[in-house]
């Protein structure tokens, strides 16, 4: 039996390049998304492909969700447990930039709503459905194998302030909040969870400032001086599913550069 993975958010940028890396270590995969079902589509297929080109027969399914609203969990999250009955990994990708840039002085509350709908209140409650199926899994008689995990994809801008975009940030340091609180909760069962940082990282969601960053980052703002790229991501993920880090459990894991390191 493969172990299931759901990803969040999983038809393009991170979410699509750990989709595809779980693909190829034999996951079967739950692609969840909001609009663009072309491109979950397009995701499922290439690793149901690259899973069949290692001799292996995976199931890539989608669907699509506004992890925001409440009736769209419910729906995903039995589809899931009626579906597969079970979840082996969690990966909290989904996330939503503000569609404008506006002042805190002047944003609206509109936003503000999206913002923890999509980037925190989403989350929170999909991560409590997960794990309560995690925990009826491990505690079943004759549980044998890997436990599960909850990897969340969080943000610098949990901790960095900007002044345009508030209600993103408000979010994101509230996500933050969502690894230590389940770090403590599932313990006890041998669930881990991680919080995943990511930096500056090239995806169609930073396109639209890619001058301005190039630029920041030519003038010296992350010691490593580039971009970060989805595989980058990937990689801190992998090294969690592949019980690299067996002795921990509610760290944040920076993938930034250094962007978070204090320099003089």
């Amino acid at each position: 039996m493969n172990p299931v993975a759901l990803i969040t958010g999983g038809s393009r940028g991170i979410g699509r390049a750990i989709a595809l890396k779980l693909a190829e270590m034999n996951y079967d995969l739950v692609i969840n998304y909001v609009k663009n079902q072309a491109a979950a589509q397009d995701i499922a297929i290439n690793c149901r492909a690259l899973a069949m080109s290692q001799d292996n027969n995976i199931r890539a399914e989608i669907f699509q969700a506004d992890i925001s609203q409440t009736k769209d969990r419910d729906r995903l999250m039995a589809y899931v447990r009626q579906q597969y009955g079970r979840i082996d990994l969690l990966i909290n990708n989904a996330g939503a930039a503000p569609d404008q840039r506006a002042d805190i002085l002047g944003a609206n509350e509109e936003s503000f709503d999206k913002m923890i709908g999509v980037n925190l209140k989403g989350p929170y409650f999909v991560t409590q459905y997960a794990a309560r199926m995690m925990v009826e899994q491990v505690t079943a008689p004759g549980f044998t194998g890997r436990k599960p995990k909850i990897i969340t994809v969080t943000s610098i801008s949990a901790y960095t302030a900007s002044v345009n975009r508030g209600d993103y940030c408000v979010a994101k340091a509230g996500l933050a909040m969502l690894t230590p609180l389940f770090a403590a909760r599932l313990a006890e069962f041998g669930i881990q969870v991680f919080d995943i940082r990511p930096g500056i990282i090239s995806t169609d969601m930073t396109a639209a400032v890619k001058e301005k960053y190039d630029q920041m980052i030519s003038q010296g703002l992350t010691p490593i001086a580039r971009w970060g790229t989805p595989e980058d991501v990937t990689k801190a993920v992998i090294a969690i599913v592949q019980e690299m880090l067996p002795f921990s459990t509610g760290e944040v894991i920076n993938v930034d550069g250094g962007f978070h390191l204090r320099r003089l």
